[in-house]
């Protein structure tokens, strides 16, 4: 849809929209609605927890009443109309009193002279904090409007993990503001429709709350295209009256079916919401006419056992549609939803949908986490009791958790909207450990989801017993082994691209983060430990914690990470921790004298063996090493390390060209050494430049003596010098300088080729 996820058009998630407008705006007349009564209120809460305390709704309602004084909104109502109404809607939710006092208290501290120890001193601690959570956020300095949304649901979210109550006060606040909207101006409607559109329906459904989902959805579509919301409810009215005999009809046999059966049954048929069948015009691209589930039927029963009877006589009364059966029953959605699905050829050849479910799966159903009692004596606190009994609680848990793994706010309310939006796949563990995962998620998010170290140590997996690479999509019923290496602690950064829930892509940003950071220490203490080396000082960590002070670091590592990234020269660190300590200059290398280069090449022929030189272990190194970008290195060169700010080490071969450019930064060369196992050989980068003649199948000849020399080609770029010639830059990987030797000489005894040359960039 072009109007949904648009986060550069919405304001801070939390925000309230119950505010009197600056300017009055022009607004057809509507008959007011009288407010509800103190003994109205009682007597909702008495229908549903005969052990209400009166005295306590009582004295909230008056207070509320007397703090919002003369406040008014933009409808022109009094204000207090907006906090009873929201209770309002939470005793059809049938929630405890501390909730429903909440809800009448809950823009007191923020709109009003209340405080919060005035809160507790009159209505206790309990509702105290819940007011508290719910009391608007302040507005944020921060860089852009996505960061200020960002931590703003962040905030909601960590109040929400005290209490799961305020999201349910917090998503009935919203409800009622979008059922006053139209009161509000023009250009903060539309940006409050895309806000609830965007966060608080989908939080809603995550929760279970599929009626408030639905309402809140279909309030922001109205507002956000009601061209369309008209289309489509005037063909949905169409339908139901040219429908309206066969809905009953078919109540009826359902009904009748069953009792013959000997199986009691509530029986009701229900059409679908404007949204939802927009949205699924949209995804299936289809006309309203091509649609052909626009209504259901559920199936109430007593208890599991009545669920699967009544599927069988309903199976065996119908002729069945393939593929439409779906058993969440059986395997539950992360929200809590249980119901059997599936879709029959029903009376007058009509296509049926059917949810089979118990009393107590259609409470949850339609009310999710509020559908479990709170105000019962025993259940503990709201909180401890979800964490018991609810999927979905836990999921809320989980979004929360990755409070911890988000680098900054913009990065936590992508991974928060990606959990929101997705439907989800089923997946199984070798074991038959139940892994809930949003579709289109691959193997990598199988692995985070049983465990971060499972995944930054996969290396393989195979699904339903075969091979499979580890981007594979999984597909509801698959069971996912995990093949693991600890030769691998940390991901390949590009997996991020590849994640697709937010706790994986969290978990790998963070192991690559701590992958590099620890690659920037190991070079940082291998350089300071050659300088004292080199200066013949001694180097000890409990003398450097000593001197943390003065380097303004909390910790060693810090130290050593800042003298990796070259924040900090290692001279520092030794004045630091000796400060008689002069630093020598690389003068010994004759700097005016032709240079460091060509004092380099002019040393001894044996540089690896110097006890002060950094190990090169290549690509896979522990340190953060890459090689000269034309030309590259490999083992067999003499080389130099040039370390650059914030990028590691960059490591040429002596012969290179581009040492120039560092000729008058001698703090940057490092001497480095190769430290490569011949029992786990690797491939380095180099170039050649073959001038070939122009013929047909000369670039074939060149490319057949690389590969039979197992050399392997990276990249090739061509340039026409005259007509009979070409030049041919060829990046190439090889295992060191003599089977890179081996190469050249092979393609000089080809006849296409007039000349080849290794290339130092």
């Amino acid at each position: 849809m072009v109007y949904r996820r648009r986060p550069t058009q919405m304001q801070a998630a939390t925000e309230s929209v119950a505010v009197a407008p600056t300017a009055p705006v022009a607004r057809p007349a509507k008959p007011r609605a009288r407010m509800m009564r103190q003994y109205d209120l009682v007597e909702r809460v008495r229908s549903y927890n005969p052990n209400t305390d009166e005295d306590l709704l009582n004295r909230a309602y008056v207070y509320a009443m007397k703090a919002h004084g003369s406040q008014t909104r933009a409808s022109g109502d009094p204000y207090f109309s907006h906090p009873l109404e929201v209770a309002a809607i939470l005793t059809d939710l049938k929630l405890d009193d501390a909730t429903i006092v909440a809800a009448l208290l809950h823009d007191t501290i923020e709109d009003t002279e209340a405080t919060r120890a005035e809160i507790d001193q009159l209505f206790g601690p309990e509702i105290g904090a819940l007011v508290e959570g719910l009391t608007k956020l302040k507005r944020l300095e921060l860089v852009s409007r996505e960061a200020k949304q960002a931590e703003n649901l962040r905030k909601l979210l960590l109040a929400i993990a005290d209490d799961v109550r305020v999201l349910l006060v917090k998503l009935a606040d919203r409800l009622h503001n979008m059922r006053t909207l139209d009161f509000v101006p023009t250009e903060s409607r539309r940006r409050i429709a895309e806000e609830t559109l965007d966060i608080y329906a989908p939080l809603a459904g995550r929760m279970g709350m599929q009626e408030m989902r639905e309402e809140l959805e279909d309030l922001s579509f109205r507002t956000l295209d009601p061209e369309a919301y008209s289309v489509v409810m005037q063909r949905l009215d169409g339908l139901a009256e040219r429908n309206r005999n066969l809905i009953g009809e078919i109540e009826d046999q359902l009904s009748n079916n069953l009792r013959h059966r000997g199986l009691g049954a509530r029986v009701y048929g229900r059409r679908k919401k404007p949204f939802s069948i927009w949205t699924k015009m949209e995804r299936k691209s289809v006309g309203f006419e091509q649609l052909s589930d626009i209504f259901g039927f559920r199936v109430v029963v007593n208890d599991i056992e009545a669920c699967y009877r009544a599927l069988g006589i309903v199976h065996t009364t119908w002729p069945v549609v393939p593929g439409r059966f779906k058993d969440y029953i059986s395997t539950p959605k992360q929200n809590d939803y249980r119901s059997i699905h599936t879709t029959v050829i029903g009376p007058g050849n009509q296509r049926v949908e059917l949810q089979i479910r118990t009393e107590a799966m259609d409470q949850i159903a339609e009310r999710g986490i509020a559908a479990h009692v709170f105000y019962k004596e025993g259940v503990g606190s709201p909180t401890e009791f979800l964490k018991r009994e609810s999927n979905a609680f836990a999921w809320l848990r989980h979004t929360i958790g990755i409070l911890s793994e988000s680098a900054n706010p913009e990065e936590f309310l992508e991974h928060t909207k990606l959990e929101l939006f997705h439907d989800q796949v089923f997946c199984f563990t070798p074991k038959g450990k139940l892994i809930a995962l949003p579709r289109h998620a691959n193997v990598i998010d199988f692995a985070y989801a049983v465990h971060t170290d499972v995944g930054n140590s996969a290396v393989g997996c195979k699904i339903n017993g075969k091979f499979a690479p580890l981007s594979s999509e999984l597909q509801n019923g698959d069971e996912v082994e995990v093949l693991t290496s600890e030769a691998q602690s940390a991901p390949p950064s590009a997996w991020e691209t590849l994640a697709v829930t937010g706790k994986a892509r969290a978990a790998i940003r963070r192991a690559t983060r701590t992958a590099v950071r620890d690659q920037y220490v190991g070079l940082g203490r291998r350089i300071v430990e050659r300088l004292f080396e080199r200066a013949k000082i001694e180097y000890a960590d409990d003398k450097l914690k000593g001197a943390l002070p003065r380097l303004a670091r909390t910790s060693i590592e810090d130290v050593m990470a800042a003298v990796g990234r070259g924040e900090i020269k290692a001279s520092h660190v030794a004045r630091a921790m000796y400060p008689d300590y002069k630093e020598e200059r690389v003068a010994r290398y004759g700097v005016k004298k032709g240079g460091l280069a060509a004092k380099l090449k002019e040393k001894s022929p044996e540089p690896s063996r110097s006890p002060v030189a950094i190990p090169i272990g290549g690509n896979n190194s522990a340190l953060p090493v890459k090689f000269a970008p034309n030309g590259g290195a490999v083992p067999g060169d003499r080389i130099v390390g040039i370390v650059t700010p914030g990028e590691g080490i960059t490591i040429y071969p002596i012969q290179s060209p581009a040492l120039k450019d560092f000729e008058e930064e001698p703090e940057r060369w490092l001497d480095v050494r190769w430290d490569i196992e011949d029992s786990a050989p690797q491939r380095f980068p180099a170039r050649i430049k073959v001038e070939n003649v122009n013929e047909p199948g000369a670039l074939a000849q060149i490319a057949t003596v690389i590969a039979e020399h197992d050399g392997n080609i990276d990249n090739i770029s061509m340039q026409r010098r005259s007509p009979d010639f070409t030049e041919t830059t060829i990046d190439l990987e090889v295992y060191d300088l003599k089977h890179l030797s081996a190469i050249l000489a092979q393609l000089r005894a080809k006849a296409v080729v007039a000349k080849v040359e290794r290339v130092n960039g």
